[in-house]
């Protein structure tokens, strides 16, 4: 199983970025209230907060069949990490913009993990596309 991964190093950096994902995910669907205080949002927000996870939930269902399950492992799933990066990317962006730039809505529980959680993310998933390159651009 670690020779589809190119080895224990991406192995490992596909572990934890969706390890990333799955507590992200469980925490806005799952846990919603303390997730909600933790950042000082109102209980309305509660439905966005769970579509959000929800998207997180989603792929990491989906990392775990192409990783795991499916015959052919990663081969030829450049969409899916493609699609990973320019998420996180995009996340880490909006992070930036509504962090440092914006700041609609601050308050003093507003953080700057809006911005280092989707850096760390983007950059596993550009690990992943390099270490990957070989199998899923076949």
């Amino acid at each position: 199983m670690i020779e589809k991964f190119n080895g224990i190093f991406y192995l490992a950096v596909f572990i934890i970025h969706f390890i990333g994902f799955a507590y992200y995910g469980f925490r806005c669907v799952f846990q919603t209230k303390s997730f909600l205080d933790k950042y000082g949002i109102d209980d309305t927000g509660a439905g966005m907060v769970r579509f959000f996870g929800s998207i997180f939930l989603g792929s990491v269902v989906m990392a775990i069949y192409v990783g795991f399950i499916r015959p052919n492992g990663l081969e030829t799933t450049w969409a899916f990490f493609n699609l990973i990066f320019l998420q996180n990317l995009s996340a880490f962006i909006v992070g930036f913009y509504n962090t440092k730039i914006n700041k609609l809505g601050h308050t003093d529980k507003t953080s700057d993990e809006g911005i280092y959680a989707p850096l760390v993310l983007t950059i596993l998933s550009a690990v992943m596309i390099y270490g990957f390159s070989d199998k899923i651009y076949i």
